[in-house]
């Protein structure tokens, strides 16, 4: 699949479908002329996108065979509601909620700029939206205790640990001009994907069967994104997430903005950011042990979205014998996690 770099993107309404906001509402007559628009949606259901070098996954002959999942299984849903957010030219907005597939709203009579994006999130936080230029969505920040950082990461950046982002899709009209007509004006919106999939592989070489439970840490992600443009910020965060136990090892798909400051002229394959892999597991004895990888080279050619994984991985039959309790333990024995919400 060859990638088109999506520009516009997501925001926050301001049009109405009843007369909540008198000024909104202009004629109750049923034959008057209204400055109404007809939203029609449609979702780019995207996961990843490929760039040059990078391995073209949806054409890749081994994919279900090797990671034992349809490449198609991997996309996103098309959300419960759409969010369309209004600036009007006088500096104030508003903000509508919708059918996904859109509706016919009313606007104010004049130019305006609006933001598109779905809003069935639970862990996107939406900051500086009383601009189209500032709008940004980011994640709301999660702490591991055990979690100390990895040696492979950058140490100018002292990396927030977050969340993965919940699916996100957005669009972005600079300029729309609404009038008074009998007619609704029709105005088709594409969705495009602002947050992508990595499927995560740690590929054990030995002593898989003596983890009870595994989780990850993948650092160096873009913070944020700039919803007018989906342009990601340059701050890397760290993701955490929860992995499962299969046969070849552990596994996760781990959502995330995509990498730093991204798209950007400059950026190649030598991407100026080092992306990082922690797997945490906890054995059936009751000890953790944790390891680190660098996948600068792997998440370098994929920008948003595709395939890391790691291999190698061993348990030695003493570390997963020797010491602890000997009983199994289950998922309360992690410890738990401080979920701290992001101020808007």
């Amino acid at each position: 699949m060859k990638i088109l770099l999506v520009a516009a993107l997501a925001g926050t309404p301001a049009l109405l479908s009843s007369c909540v906001h008198k000024e909104l509402c202009f004629d109750h007559e049923p034959h008057a002329p209204k400055s109404e628009v007809t939203i029609e949606a449609e979702y780019e259901r995207e996961w990843q996108y490929t760039y040059e070098g990078g391995t073209d996954w949806e054409a890749y002959s081994g994919w279900r065979q090797d990671f034992g999942m349809t490449y198609d299984s991997l996309r996103p849903e098309i959300p419960s509601g759409l969010r369309v957010v209004v600036y009007n030219s006088d500096g104030t907005n508003n903000m509508l909620n919708i059918a996904p597939e859109g509706e016919t709203v009313r606007m104010i009579p004049g130019e305006h700029s609006m933001l598109f994006y779905n809003n069935d999130t639970e862990y996107i936080v939406f900051d500086d939206m009383q601009s189209f230029v500032s709008a940004r969505a980011t994640t709301r920040t999660r702490t591991r205790s055990s979690y100390m950082g990895n040696p492979f990461a950058e140490e100018e950046y002292n990396e927030n640990t977050v969340n993965a982002p919940d699916m996100l899709y957005g669009n972005y009209e600079e300029s729309y001009v609404a009038e008074l007509t009998m007619e609704p004006d029709i105005m088709p919106v594409t969705m495009h994907p602002l947050v992508f999939t990595y499927l995560v592989r740690y590929e054990f070489s030995h002593g898989l069967e003596y983890v009870a439970l595994a989780r990850g840490a993948l650092s160096g992600m873009a913070e944020s994104v700039w919803l007018n443009s989906g342009h990601t910020s340059e701050e890397p965060a760290t993701i955490l997430y929860d992995c499962t136990i299969e046969d070849f090892g552990t596994q996760a798909l781990v959502r995330s903005f995509g990498v730093p400051d991204f798209p950007n002229e400059h950026y190649s394959v030598k991407a100026p950011h080092t992306y990082a892999l922690n797997l945490e597991v906890r054995l059936r004895n009751g000890n953790i042990k944790s390891f680190d990888f660098d996948v600068t080279d792997q998440v370098a050619l994929q920008p948003q979205g595709g395939v890391i994984i790691v291999d190698g991985i061993e348990i030695s039959d003493e570390e997963g014998w020797s010491g602890g309790s000997g009983f199994d333990v289950d998922i309360d024995d992690w410890g738990e996690y401080e979920d701290v919400e992001i101020p808007f």
